[in-house]
C-alpha cells in the first residue's frame, strides 16, 4: 500500500478547508493523504495587525520549516501569504484554479447609506489589519475610520454582529466566505471588483509547496496544476518581489489574462501601491501581449515621479473627495476641473413601462429616476460600472453591466440576454443610440429623452501657457472648448471613449491615452500611465 501523503496546515477553519480540498483532489488521483496542524507566528499573534509585525512569511514559516525537515511532504498555503523569495529546497510544484479574488464589504444593515460609495455610511468604522486595504479603502472614503481586525473569517464576521465591538462594516476576501459556505444574509454585501478595489498578489489561489528533491511528488502533482493562473500570479507576485514586500506592505495586483477583440491573449495589470497605510496609493494599469517584463513595467510606472508643476484640467466639475483630484495631488500635481456644458432635465411627456431600461450614462438615471418613474418589475441594464453605482443610489440594482470601452459589443451581448423583451431607452436629446442600433427589432425599443446638454462657454477660461494635461470627458465638451480655445502643442491629451477621441480628431488633435474604463479610477489610471 502507497505511504500517505502528509500535508501541512494552520489549523484555521478555512485552512483545513484548503487541506482537505487538495486531499480530495489527491484522493480523485488515488493518492492517500493525511493531514498535521501546525501553528504559526500570525496565529499566535493576534493583537497586533500585520503592518507591525517584523519580518516575512507569518502564516508560512513554521510549515515550510516542517516541510524542510520532513515531517510533512506537502504544505497548503494561500499564495497570497507566502513571501516571494524562494526558501532553497522548496517548490511551488502546483496552483490552484482561482476563486473570485475580489473583496467583499459586509455592513450591517442598520447602516447603510446607498447614497454613498460602497453603502457605507459617513464616518463608518470599518475593520481591517490590512494596510493595502485601509490603503485604498481611505483613498475612496478619506471620511472613514479604519479599526483593527485579526481573527479567522468566522470570528472576524463575529466580531461585526458584536455591536458594542463598534464595527459598521468590514472588509475581508471573497474567497474565503465563499469556500466556508457562509451565510451572509443578514449582512449587506457588496463584492468589490478587483480592477477597482485591487487585491493582494495571488488572492483567491492555493500553492502547493513541496521539496524540491521530490520528484516523484512533482509528477504526482502536475495533474492538480494550472498553468494559466500560475503565468498570471506570477506578474502579481513579480511586483511585490521588487519591492521587497510581503502581506503586510500596502500593495494590491491583479492580473488577468484575456481576450483583445482579434481573440488574442492580452495581460492586463492593475496595481495600486502606497507608501503607508493612510497615504494615498499610486494606481497603473498597463495590458500587454506577453506576461514577460510586465511586472518590471508596472514597477517602473509606479515608481514615476510627475514633472514639478504638472498642471491638469478635467472637463467636468471638481466634487468633494475626488479621487482623480486627490490622487493626482498626492503625486504634486495641481488640477482644475470645469465641465464646459450644463446638464437640462427634459420632463418625461410619455412614460411607457417596459420589461427593460437601460441607462448608457449617469446623467441618464438620474434625471430619469428623479422623475419618479414606475419601475417596479423592470430589469435594469448600465453602461459601465459608474453608470450601475449611480443606479444603485436609487435604490436598484443592474442585471446587466455593459462595458464602456466597447458600446457596440455591449448591445450585442445585451440584445442577446433582453430577446424579445421590450426596452426602455431614457437618454440625452442628441445622443448617438449605439445600443438601440444592436437591437435587431426596433419595435422592442423606446427612445426616451429625459435631459439635454447646453454649451457654456463662460464657465472656463485656462491660464496662458495652458495645461501640461488635458482630460476630455465628451464630445460635447470638446467642441465647447474649442470654440474660445486651443490645446498648446506641448500637451499631453486624455480623451474619454472613441467618440471623445474623434471630436479631437476633428480639430487636428491626438490623444495621447485613453482610459481603461470611464470612471474616476480609470481617469487617473490613464494620466498616470503618461508619465
Amino acid at each position: 500500500m502507497q505511504k500517505p501523503i502528509v500535508i501541512g496546515s494552520r489549523g484555521s477553519d478555512l485552512a483545513l478547508w484548503q487541506a482537505h480540498f487538495v486531499q480530495a483532489e489527491l484522493a480523485r488521483l488515488n493518492i492517500p493523504s493525511e493531514l498535521k496542524i501546525i501553528s504559526t507566528k500570525g496565529d499566535q499573534i493576534q493583537h497586533l495587525s500585520l503592518d507591525k509585525l517584523e519580518g516575512k512569511g507569518f502564516f508560512t514559516k513554521e510549515i515550510e520549516e516542517a516541510l524542510l525537515n520532513k515531517e510533512i511532504d506537502l504544505a497548503v498555503h494561500s499564495h497570497k501569504d507566502l513571501p516571494t523569495d524562494p526558501v532553497p529546497g522548496l517548490i511551488i510544484a502546483a496552483v490552484s484554479d482561482r476563486e473570485d479574488p475580489s473583496e467583499i464589504l459586509l455592513i450591517r444593515k442598520t447602516v447603510v447609506d446607498p447614497s454613498r460609495k460602497f453603502g457605507l455610511p459617513e464616518n463608518a468604522v470599518v475593520g481591517t489589519s490590512s494596510a493595502r486595504r485601509k490603503s485604498q479603502l481611505l483613498s475612496w472614503r478619506p471620511d472613514i475610520q479604519t479599526k483593527d481586525l485579526r481573527g479567522n473569517v468566522p470570528t472576524r464576521i463575529q466580531k461585526l454582529r458584536d455591536i458594542a465591538l463598534g464595527y459598521d462594516a468590514i472588509l475581508i476576501a471573497f474567497a474565503g466566505v465563499s469556500r466556508l459556505e457562509i451565510d451572509l444574509s443578514e449582512f449587506h454585501t457588496d463584492k468589490l471588483d478587483p480592477r477597482i478595489f485591487i487585491p493582494a498578489p495571488a488572492q483567491g489561489v492555493l500553492a502547493l509547496q513541496i521539496r524540491a528533491e521530490d520528484t516523484e511528488l512533482k509528477a504526482l502533482l502536475r495533474a492538480l496544476d494550472h498553468p494559466e493562473i500560475a503565468e498570471a500570479i506570477a506578474v502579481e507576485r513579480k511586483i511585490l518581489n521588487l519591492f521587497d514586500g510581503g502581506c503586510q506592505l500596502p500593495l494590491g495586483a491583479y492580473c488577468e489574462k484575456t481576450e483583445d477583440a482579434d481573440g488574442q491573449a492580452i495581460f492586463n495589470v492593475s496595481a495600486a501601491k502606497a507608501d503607508a497605510w493612510d497615504q494615498f496609493p499610486r494606481h497603473v494599469f498597463l495590458s500587454a501581449k506577453r506576461s514577460e517584463g510586465l511586472a518590471e513595467r508596472v514597477v517602473n510606472k509606479l515608481n514615476t515621479h510627475f514633472p514639478a508643476n504638472t498642471q491638469i484640467f478635467i472637463s467636468r466639475d471638481i466634487r468633494k473627495n475626488d479621487l482623480f483630484k486627490s490622487g493626482l495631488e498626492a503625486r504634486g500635481c495641481s488640477v482644475s476641473g470645469c465641465s464646459l456644458i450644463d446638464i437640462k432635465r427634459v420632463p418625461m411627456r410619455k412614460y411607457t413601462k417596459t420589461d427593460w431600461v437601460f441607462f448608457s450614462s449617469k446623467h441618464a438615471v438620474r434625471h430619469f429616476m428623479q422623475q419618479q418613474p414606475d419601475v417596479d418589475g423592470c430589469r435594469f441594464a448600465t453602461v459601465g460600472k459608474s453608470t450601475a453605482e449611480e443606479l444603485r443610489k436609487f435604490g436598484k440594482r443592474a442585471d446587466f453591466i455593459g462595458d464602456a470601452d466597447n458600446t457596440k459589443m455591449t448591445g450585442k451581448k445585451f440584445a442577446a440576454l433582453a430577446g424579445s423583451k421590450s426596452i426602455l431607452f431614457p437618454q440625452a436629446k442628441e445622443s448617438m443610440r449605439t445600443i438601440q442600433l444592436q437591437v435587431t427589432s426596433k419595435t422592442q425599443v423606446i427612445d426616451l429623452v429625459v435631459y439635454e446638454t447646453v454649451k457654456n462657454t463662460d464657465r472656463f477660461e485656462p491660464p496662458a501657457e495652458g495645461f501640461d494635461v488635458y482630460v476630455f470627458t465628451s464630445p460635447s465638451n470638446v467642441d465647447t472648448f474649442y470654440e474660445k480655445h486651443r490645446i498648446p502643442a506641448h500637451s499631453k491629451v486624455v480623451a474619454m471613449g472613441d467618440a471623445t477621441a474623434n471630436a479631437l480628431r476633428k480639430h487636428g488633435v491626438k490623444t495621447d491615452r485613453m482610459p481603461a474604463s470611464f470612471d474616476d479610477l480609470g481617469l487617473l489610471q490613464a494620466v498616470s500611465g503618461l508619465y
